[in-house]
């Protein structure tokens, strides 16, 4: 392969990376030690396939401050023909070697670059509190930078969360759990049971507890599954691309409950509704929430009548999210990296 088609591949991987940039990193390190320990033959992937990952994680666990918690497989996707396979690695070795790691410090400027984007986008949050907060241009921030736009699903998640899990805040809702008095003789048969999973008892059986909204958790996971769950039964999936009917299959298959909440674009709505009514699925949905409705929920948190209530309590929720979801490189500390390795 010609160095010219295996940087047009590395530049697609860059391109699709999302802000943690793990395998363009995992790519820069494959490279720094082909170049600099030698001990590596860029043509036989097994001798660096997985090691690699280990390279990778120590800069990602620096820098980004987390690692990669996707699958063997979708890791090992780097390596796939239309990412950077071992040829492609191969002719870029040659050239980073001739050129003293000039890939390598192509790759890491790539990331400095989407760095220095992320925390523009970032700075709203912190240079605006609920009295100037405007969701819609915070949404367009990441819509309008090709760099952040991969990341769009995650900031949907977050504005989600922070502005239900708020409203349930205020509203002070709570879930109570209970037992049919008539079960007397089967919760004492499982009293160790009711005490330790549902924690009722002979002499307690009835619990109260706050309402609360979680997040599954951060992650690569693509564009399916469970985003949020709250401990009322529901089920909460954000939708910000189209649906087709292999992901509303995947979406409703993968999640049990059978209370589904949909967020959605407002273009979204009725294709949502007619192709979820067309496999048999509407009635697992409890509803279908569109931007527009969150826009205008936002107006009125932060600064509506009980915006004295809300307001606040929304705005930290984002920022503690974001801090959560994304990486916070110490700028002065990538530079002396970059400086250590003598990148341009």
């Amino acid at each position: 392969m010609e160095f010219e088609e295996a940087k047009k591949l590395l530049d697609n991987v860059i391109k699709k990376g999302r802000v943690h940039f793990y395998k363009p990193i995992q790519v820069a390190e494959i490279l720094y030690r082909d170049r600099i320990e030698k001990d590596i033959n860029l043509a036989e992937l097994e001798t660096y396939r997985a090691i690699s990952k280990k390279w990778r994680d120590k800069i990602c666990e620096q820098f980004v401050g987390r690692v990669s918690t996707s699958s063997s497989k979708y890791q090992d996707d780097i390596f796939n023909q239309t990412a950077v396979p071992p040829e492609a690695l191969v002719a870029l070795g040659i050239v980073n070697r001739r050129e003293n790691g000039s890939v390598e410090s192509y790759i890491y400027n790539k990331f400095s670059e989407r760095f220095n984007q992320l925390s523009d986008a970032l700075n709203y949050c912190y240079t605006n509190k609920k009295d100037t907060f405007d969701l819609s241009a915070f949404l367009d921030i990441f819509w309008n930078e090709p760099g952040l736009r991969r990341s769009i699903d995650k900031i949907y998640e977050i504005v989600v969360y922070a502005l239900f899990s708020s409203l349930i805040d205020a509203l002070e809702v709570s879930v109570e759990i209970s037992m049919n008095p008539d079960k007397q003789d089967l919760l004492n048969e499982f009293a160790d049971f009711a005490k330790n999973v549902i924690q009722l008892s002979s002499a307690a059986s009835s619990i109260k507890l706050k309402a609360r909204i979680n997040r599954v958790g951060v992650t690569n996971a693509a564009d399916r599954g469970l985003d949020m769950w709250a401990n009322f039964g529901l089920a909460i999936q954000i939708k910000h691309l189209s649906l087709t009917e292999e992901l509303a299959s995947n979406i409703v298959s993968s999640v049990s409950a059978d209370r589904i909440v949909i967020v959605c674009k407002d273009a979204e709505e009725k294709i949502i509704i007619s192709l979820l009514t067309q496999i048999g699925w509407k009635s697992r949905i409890q509803s279908v929430i569109t931007e527009s409705q969150l826009l205008n929920w936002y107006e009125k948190a932060l600064r509506g009548k009980f915006s004295s209530s809300i307001g606040n309590n929304l705005h930290k929720k984002i920022m503690d999210e974001i801090i959560i979801e994304f990486p916070t490189t110490d700028n002065e500390e990538f530079s002396k990296f970059l400086k250590s390795r003598s990148y341009q």
